[in-house]
């Protein structure tokens, strides 16, 4: 069975998206994009925690039994879906292991182009607070006219403020920037 959107759009392509499209279609096809989809958030919010299980998977130096190994014992530890299971370690037997965060985001697009969502990767100074989180994707919402998924990431060398970016569009309210414009002016005059 075949999606109604087309799956070779911008990002999608290479490596990354081709497996993200493999794994999304099969998603679509079982009825399982929303499990797949929590389950590919866990496994990326793991590898950004571990520094060994983001070393297991981006390192070459790991053979290809035990990054399959040891991608089988955290899939188990976090009851993954059979289909996240069968993918995850598919990518491994294959030495694709490395290529997991840019397949993770490339299916996290596909399953927000379904939705009719649009992804925002969101920086800030430090971790924002649910309040901020909702209060932000009421405002993109209203600037864009449709739902926002945040990709998050925090930068403490901000200083302060966000920087937006969605798609080729970025809004910069970081305090560093408002400074290096502030002292560019200041130099000028």
């Amino acid at each position: 069975m075949a999606t109604e959107e087309p799956l070779n759009a911008g990002q999608n392509t290479g490596l990354a998206g081709r497996y993200a499209s493999a794994v999304f279609e099969l998603a679509v096809e079982t009825k399982a994009v929303e499990t797949v989809e929590k389950d590919l958030a866990a496994l990326k919010a793991m590898i950004a925690q571990s520094a060994d299980l983001a070393r297991l998977v981006r390192a070459p130096v790991f053979s290809r039994d035990e990054q399959k190994k040891g991608m089988d014992a955290i899939l188990n530890r976090m009851e993954a879906a059979p289909l996240t299971r069968r993918f995850v370690l598919t990518l491994a037997s294959k030495r694709r292991l490395f290529a997991l965060a840019d397949v993770i985001r490339a299916f996290e697009a596909l399953v927000a182009r379904r939705r009719g969502e649009v992804t925002a990767e969101v920086t800030s100074a430090r971790p924002l607070t649910d309040a901020e989180t909702t209060e932000l994707k009421n405002v993109l919402k209203a600037r864009l006219g449709r739902e926002a998924r945040l990709d998050a990431r925090v930068d403490p060398g901000l200083l302060g403020g966000l920087v937006v970016r969605v798609g080729s569009r970025m809004i910069d309210s970081s305090l560093r920037t408002k400074l290096n414009g502030l002292r560019t002016a200041m130099r000028g005059a």
